[in-house]
């Protein structure tokens, strides 16, 4: 056996592995003879099919399997010694030679394995990352004092229905009726949404539904019918206006404030104006912490300056995804996943670099975060723990969602010890300029 290498770079090498019949002839030898203790062929006791036989029904896949597995140990024993930081798995070579598969014959084998770089810097005070602060200005805290108030608004009588209100209709024609449909102004369709603007009650009009309310899923929901009948319907009704709803904010007073805070927490206008400013800063720190972590991504991945096998990566995902995807769809998508993929080497050496390691207890405290917040986008805040556990459980049993899981810890341990080494360069901002940031 002969193995030679060659390295036209840094991060790639080819490696050819030479096999002659004495190389494999043991292993041969052995795999026939486990088909032998397999084999249960009629006429012959079980195990005890003559050899020729066995060599006529199996040679050619022992044969295949032998010298496979001899060749994928060498690789594994030869990436092992030369201690290389393998990208993905070795691929075959495009010069691979045609295989003959034949007992007897040599087998020539070329692979191309490519690796990462070795990173090599440090972290700390020397390294100025800004961190916005924004400004909290009497505008933000008039919109978000609205918003919370909508929040806890409520649908109540109105006399012309507005684009943002809702009219309660009859509707009929010789196909077919419906009673008290509601309908929301703003999810007409913007051509015939003049006819619902300015509507009261006991005013009359006609209408083509289709036109109107051209979702077929929605239409058939408002006319109360299956959408399959949709079709044998006519679809121009004579609507009747009952009643107009129009959607009003909650009151800033002492009831709407238990509402939001809980029972007596707030008990005047200033303090409910403290509370929206709090939940302004909250906000702020959010979106500034996320600003954050995506400087400090952009920061060490440019200080990492790493150079990537790109034509073999390439090669390698759409080998890896097996027809998921052509070389011109990789060719597409690729500066996405190089940016990933440079982040992930980094995050890598850092972890290591700064003693960071992801424990079990990490990615479940992760899962029942992600459950609470689900819970939480369908208005559910008060769930209880043992729930969140049993659902957290439900997650950990989907092996993406865990690998998902990692890496966010991952990325969440990496920025937070970062944030403690790196030099915090503090900028007070408005929130145009913020959001005006590239």
């Amino acid at each position: 056996m002969n193995i030679t290498k060659t390295q036209p770079d840094a991060l790639n090498y080819q490696v050819t592995i030479d096999i002659t019949p004495d190389d494999y002839a043991e292993a041969l030898k052995k795999r026939l003879n486990e088909y032998r203790r397999r084999a249960d062929i009629k006429g012959f006791r079980k195990g005890m099919a003559p050899m020729s036989l066995i060599q006529r029904l199996y040679g050619d896949q022992s044969l295949y399997e032998a010298v496979n597995r001899l060749v994928s140990e060498q690789l594994d024993t030869f990436i092992r010694d030369e201690k290389i930081r393998v990208v993905g798995e070795p691929l075959p070579s495009e010069d691979q030679p045609q295989l003959e598969w034949k007992p007897g014959a040599d087998f020539t084998f070329k692979f191309d394995i490519a690796q990462t770089p070795e990173l090599n810097f440090e972290a700390g005070e020397g390294d100025k990352i800004p961190y916005y602060e924004i400004n909290v200005t009497e505008d933000a805290k008039k919109a978000m004092k609205a918003q919370m108030l909508q929040q806890y608004g409520a649908l109540q009588e109105g006399e012309k229905a507005g684009e943002n209100d809702y009219i309660i209709a009859d509707i009929a024609n010789d196909s077919h009726s419906a009673e008290g449909v509601y309908i929301s102004v703003a999810h007409v369709a913007e051509i015939a949404r003049p006819l619902f603007v300015g509507k009261k009650a006991g005013d009359k009009f006609t209408c083509d539904v289709s036109v109107a309310f051209e979702n077929e899923t929605d239409r058939a929901s408002m006319l109360k019918v299956d959408k399959a009948k949709l079709a044998t319907l006519d679809p121009v009704f004579n609507f009747t206006v009952v009643n107009v709803k129009t959607f009003k904010a909650a009151e800033s007073n002492q009831e709407t404030w238990n509402q939001m805070f809980g029972e007596g927490a707030v008990t005047s206008e200033e303090q409910f104006m403290e509370k929206v400013v709090e939940r302004i800063r909250a906000n702020y720190t959010q979106e500034a912490n996320y600003r954050f972590a995506a400087d400090v991504r952009k920061y060490f991945v440019d200080k990492a300056d790493i150079q990537l096998p790109e034509a073999f990566l390439k090669r390698w995902l759409v080998y890896a995804n097996d027809g998921k995807y052509t070389a011109e769809q990789v060719e597409k998508e690729f500066p996405g996943f190089v940016e990933d993929f440079k982040w992930q080497l980094t995050r890598g050496y850092l972890m290591q670099k700064l003693g960071l390691k992801v424990e079990k207890a990490d990615i479940e405290q992760a899962a029942e975060s992600y459950v609470a917040y689900q819970y939480a986008m369908y208005g559910m805040g008060n769930v209880p723990q043992d729930l969140i556990k049993s659902s957290a459980r439900n997650v950990l049993e989907d092996e993406n969602q865990v690998r998902r899981l990692e890496e966010q810890v991952e990325d969440n341990k990496t920025i937070g010890a970062l944030r403690e080494k790196v030099n915090l360069q503090t900028k007070k901002i408005s929130e145009e300029k913020f959001r005006a940031l590239k």
